[in-house]
């Protein structure tokens, strides 16, 4: 690998500054009172300090090697299957339809392996949000009454209280969901993750190949490391920007049911948050979503190209 020109960074590095990123972007789709990603920034520093950045970190950066790793060796293995299926030869270069099923069947995994971890990080990181009571749960003193109390019985009026943290850790936060909700419990918003990831991962594989392809050199037998690392971050920024309405229907039913649930399923989840905040709250995150989706994209496309190459020439 000495023909590498551009300095990288590690991936281990990536996938930590992509999480912290990740945190953020979850707070602005999931939760309230967020004008933007910098008045996010400001307010987790201001009330959790610096490791409100780092909340539910652990869990994914623990299983995000293990499950890029299935999921590129997947994506890998499907396009070698169809190709020996359609072609004969699992060397066969993969034509576009090709591509595409290869990279739907890797979304589909994706939701069955990530779900939960998507699911446990987004619990971990929005359990001190502030939760809504209702007033009716409240007495203001001095009433006259002879009592001394009043109760306050308007539905509309809530105060807004800081949650204590749910959870203790990730394997706290696993028992309590299969306790209270079951086993289903740890694939809530898995169908907005299907929405997510299956056109994802094919605007994520599709657009990396194309980019390749037109980044090298005309009769190169392989893309330049450079290129490569291009080529998957572009890709990566596509795919995450074009995800975010997705993402943010599916951090929203995530979410749900901490406090008290909202949201009856997915397509009340779409209508609700229109109705209150309008379409451009389908947009929120997505420009943190591009930034993170860059270097992660690329440095794991190019250490998944590097290794195929290497296990390819023994």
């Amino acid at each position: 690998m000495g023909d590498i020109k551009c300095e990288l960074p590690t991936e281990s590095t990536l996938h930590k500054n992509g999480l912290v990123l990740t945190e953020n972007s979850t707070r602005l789709q999931a939760g309230k009172g967020y004008k933007n990603t910098f008045h996010c920034v400001l307010t987790i520093y201001r009330k959790e300090t610096v490791f409100g950045f780092f909340k539910g970190l652990s869990f994914p950066l623990a299983s995000i090697t293990v499950y890029n790793s299935v999921v590129f060796g997947f994506f890998s293995n499907t396009q070698r299957l169809i190709s020996k299926y359609r072609y004969g030869d699992g060397r066969h270069p993969s034509g576009m339809l090709d591509l595409t099923v290869a990279s739907m069947l890797t979304g589909l995994l994706s939701v069955s392996l990530g779900a939960p971890v998507d699911l446990v990080k987004i619990r971990l990181q929005m359990q001190t949000q502030p939760k809504p009571l209702l007033a009716e749960s409240f007495h203001l003193a001095g009433s006259g009454n002879g009592s001394g109390i009043v109760p306050l019985h308007s539905s509309s009026l809530q105060i807004q209280a800081q949650a204590q943290p749910m959870y203790r850790g990730p394997i706290h936060c696993i028992s309590s969901i299969l306790q209270t909700e079951g086993l289903l419990g740890l694939y809530r918003g898995a169908g907005a993750m299907i929405l997510r990831d299956v056109p994802g991962y094919t605007l994520y594989f599709i657009p990396y190949t194309l980019l390749c392809n037109w980044l090298s050199p005309e009769g190169s037998a392989s893309p330049h490391p450079c290129s490569i690392w291009l080529a998957g971050g572009l890709a990566g920024s596509i795919s995450w920007v074009t995800a975010t309405p997705a993402d943010v229907v599916k951090s929203r039913l995530q979410a749900d049911a901490m406090h008290q649930r909202k949201y009856r399923g997915i397509l009340h989840c779409i209508t609700h948050s229109y109705k209150i905040e309008g379409i451009h709250v389908f947009f929120r995150g997505a420009t943190v979503n591009a930034i993170r989706g860059f270097p992660m994209s690329a440095t794991m496309f190019l250490t998944y190209e590097l290794s195929l190459k290497f296990f390819r020439s023994l």
